[in-house]
């Protein structure tokens, strides 16, 4: 079922909930400049085999309100708190893909974790997220040809072999986003870091990475890994920065053992 929720003065979010009735509840963070969608993989597995799986599109993205500022990390994270308290959530898994994985390392500092009893970061763009000169052609791109700067990101995300009709699904997914929310994110991409948060998260963490990843360098996860307590790494090794899509079978098996 999907419904919308309002998380701050009448912008309202788009929540995807498959399985409600679930006994596990597992929180999906998307990555930019998707939505919810890129997480098909998962919910087609994980819900029918009981798991309530809750993907939301975060302001500006998929099918959210698209208001034109509000794309800090602390806005992002705060716009998750409001969703968890009044979804009344409790013993949630938080699985963040890329920048979803720098919001939810902002959630679980600065709102303590509320509700959350795990956390996988996937890809996660942090402690730092684009380089200045990645960040300014993405930038250039978006604000003077979109289609072709979401090609690129298509191009350069996966190591595996992607076929047209699926290289197309993903970039329209990912032009759904505004271009203006798509911009700002690149610029918090650029100017925002997260070291500050890793020694605050004080629940297990999952951290898979793909060894390929030319987005998010391996480097990063393995810094996560040293500075995240009760964290552990597990490479994928035919993995671009897509381990949700290209691995897809060990990444849901690893996510329902670590879920448990």
């Amino acid at each position: 079922m999907g419904y919308f929720v309002t998380v701050d003065s009448g912008v309202n979010l788009y929540v995807e909930d498959i399985n409600p009735g679930g006994n596990k509840t597992i929180l999906f963070l998307h990555g930019w400049p998707l939505s919810h969608r890129q997480f098909e993989y998962q919910f087609n597995v994980l819900a029918t085999m009981g798991y309530r799986c809750i993907g939301v599109d975060w302001r500006g993205f998929g099918k959210s309100d698209k208001p034109i500022d509000g794309y800090t990390f602390n806005r992002l994270a705060d716009d998750i708190r409001v969703i968890i308290g009044s979804l009344q959530l409790n013993n949630v898994t938080l699985v963040g893909h890329s920048t979803g994985g720098a919001i939810a390392i902002r959630y679980m500092s600065r709102h303590n974790g509320a509700g959350v009893s795990k956390h996988v970061l996937v890809d996660a763009a942090a402690p730092t997220g684009f380089t200045t000169e990645t960040a300014n052609k993405f930038l250039k791109e978006t604000l003077n040809d979109r289609p072709k700067m979401m090609q690129d990101v298509t191009d350069g995300f996966f190591f595996q072999y992607i076929t047209k009709p699926f290289s197309d699904w993903f970039l329209q997914m990912g032009l759904e986003a505004a271009s203006w929310s798509t911009a700002a994110i690149i610029i918090t991409l650029r100017d925002e870091t997260l070291h500050e948060d890793l020694p605050k998260i004080n629940v297990p963490t999952l951290i898979i990475h793909g060894t390929h990843d030319k987005v998010i360098p391996f480097a990063q996860a393995q810094e996560l890994n040293q500075k995240i307590k009760n964290s552990q790494l597990v490479p994928f090794h035919y993995s671009g920065h897509g381990a949700f899509w290209e691995e897809r079978d060990k990444f849901n098996q690893l996510l329902t053992q670590f879920v448990g």
